[in-house]
């Protein structure tokens, strides 16, 4: 840094005295969009009151800190993959990991100057996308309660008649179509438990097929305007609505280009699947107790013990969990079995799961259903009416309440133990996150150098380079990032664990039932399949735009 004025004045102040120092800031050593530089004055307003008239020294002293740009976007990279190695190799929670990378990149922006005020800070935390979270986690909280998840479970196992690959491709084009109406994050908290019941049906790894499950989601988000908070960013920018890009055009060409994309995921998918075994390696009894223990266990370490009741309750169930570990101590030594690859007696096992997995609640489940209903009716309303001002997380907010005041739940805690908090305070942090790494110029870098490089390319080759270079820079930083700072052309997301909103609440919602993955678990399946389908994309931009000379 280096002081560009420093300066005593003596002032002569009668009972109010304005002083205006305008101080010429030297030019700038480097020609950089570095934030901290400017070629204005900077104006400086001094006031003060006295009470008589007399002498009063002022010393005042101006600093600039002298960063560039690159040296920004290196502070804002080592940030990010610090988050990234944290998360990558689980050394912390998630969570605390995204806490630490803000407070990080909120400390460079201290240090280069441009301390942003805790009122800014907040501001940065999009509300709508927790209020949703929240409001739709509190729906799915009392639905689990009527049973129709296990319902569902049962249904699907029916459909498919006990082959596993039939399912998921059944689970995954479901999940796919419902989430280019619905938002992704919406979709994941319906079917993360309808799935995990399932699977604990067939004595299947749930985390494989929840990981198919979202990829396919995120790849459906994007078929219309309104699956997607980008999709809807896209169609709401004015400049792009006066150039032709409105609801329709953008449905009708994405729809097409992702029924290409969606149907040739499916043989990669089953690819990549195929050397791993689906099935668990041991029996339902001894999965079941497994997770049993798992969940007595997280359930005893989020008591704190602050009284001695709770202490008491933390013992017991602690103690419980030793008592089910001995019994499966005692079950692994007398396990022998062979897996098969396709249940045989799918019809009997349908009967017996019909007696144990039904509707327990049938008034709830209609209250439940009905609740839903106009709830995603006003996702609909409000896309395609917007004059109505009610945003996606207040309609979540108010059906929640709705829900909590029709059902009458009696023990509200038991609600709010559900909702995934952690998850809550991932993407809060997340937000201010990426926020900050934006402050930095780490997006607005990658912006111009990649408007650099298609300048570089002849004229008549420029459309084609902006298409290749715009996508592949979109998918691959959104799969780093937060897929809202960077909404790819056709799919987005599913690089990584923290690439979409609907990846990390799929993770916590199967954490909490205690079938966590970790980042690197999604990321060897979903990378994979963002690079296939990006390039299935690319390859659909190329032959309209290109080829035949389309236009939105």
């Amino acid at each position: 840094s280096s002081t560009n004025s420093h300066f005593i004045r003596t002032i002569t102040l009668e009972n109010v005295c304005l002083a205006m120092i305008s101080i010429q800031q030297r030019p700038c050593l480097h020609d950089s969009l570095s934030v901290c530089l400017h070629s204005d004055p900077i104006i400086i307003t001094v006031q003060a009151f006295v009470q008589d008239n007399s002498m009063v020294p002022l010393s005042m002293t101006h600093q600039s800190l002298y960063v560039t740009t690159e040296r920004q976007v290196v502070i804002a990279a080592v940030i990010l993959g610090g988050v990234y190695v944290l998360i990558i190799f689980e050394i912390v929670h998630r969570t605390l990991a995204a806490m630490l990378g803000s407070l990080a990149a909120l400390a460079a922006l201290a240090m280069i100057g441009d301390r942003p005020s805790l009122s800014t800070v907040v501001e940065w935390i999009d509300y709508e996308t927790l209020a949703l979270l929240f409001g739709m986690m509190i729906l799915v909280a009392i639905f689990s309660e009527t049973g129709f998840f296990d319902y569902c479970a049962v249904k699907a196992y029916q459909l498919s008649r006990g082959k596993v690959w039939p399912m998921i491709i059944i689970l995954c084009l479901i999940a796919a179509i419902l989430s280019a109406f619905l938002d992704n994050v919406t979709t994941m908290m319906l079917f993360t438990p309808v799935t995990i019941r399932l699977c604990e049906v067939l004595n299947l790894d749930p985390r494989h097929v929840l990981i198919a499950e979202v990829i396919f989601t995120n790849i459906g988000g994007a078929a219309t305007a309104v699956g997607d908070p980008p999709n809807v960013i896209i169609v709401s920018n004015q400049d792009l609505r006066k150039s032709g890009i409105d609801f329709a055009s953008f449905t009708g060409y994405m729809f097409l280009g992702i029924c290409l994309v969606l149907f040739t995921s499916f043989p990669f998918l089953r690819l990549l699947y195929w050397n791993k075994k689906l099935y668990n390696k041991e029996s339902s009894e001894i999965v079941e107790l497994r997770h049993e223990i798992r969940v007595w266990r997280q359930t005893a370490q989020r008591i704190s013990p602050a009284s001695r009741e709770e202490t008491a309750v933390k013992c017991l169930l602690m103690q419980k969990v030793l008592n089910l570990e001995s019994v499966l101590r005692k079950q692994l030594k007398t396990f022998q079995r062979q897996i098969s690859q396709e249940d045989k007696n799918w019809e009997n096992n349908i009967q017996e799961l019909h007696k144990k997995n039904r509707i327990t609640d049938r008034v709830l489940l209609v209250k439940c259903i009905s609740v839903l209903g106009v709830v995603i009716f006003m996702f609909f309303l409000n896309s395609f009416v917007p004059s109505i001002h009610l945003e996606l997380g207040w309609i979540a907010i108010f059906g929640a309440l709705w829900l909590l005041v029709l059902a009458d739940i009696q023990d509200f805690e038991i609600i709010l133990h559900r909702v995934e908090w952690a998850t809550l305070l991932f993407f809060a942090a997340l937000f201010v996150l990426m926020e900050a790494l934006a402050q930095l110029q780490l997006i607005d870098y990658i912006g111009v150098q990649t408007a650099l490089l298609i300048k570089a390319v002849p004229e008549e080759q420029r459309l084609a380079m902006a298409i290749i270079l715009v996508m592949w820079v979109s998918a691959l930083a959104s799969s780093l990032i937060d897929n809202i700072p960077f909404t790819a052309t056709m799919v987005r997301g599913n690089g990584t664990l923290i690439g979409a909103s609907a990846n990390v609440v799929c993770a916590g919602i199967a954490e909490q039932h205690g079938y966590g993955f970790s980042f690197m678990e999604f990321f060897r399946l979903g990378f994979p399949m963002m690079l296939m389908t990006c390039t299935i994309g690319m390859c659909y931009l190329l032959a309209t735009i290109i080829g035949l000379g389309w236009t939105l």
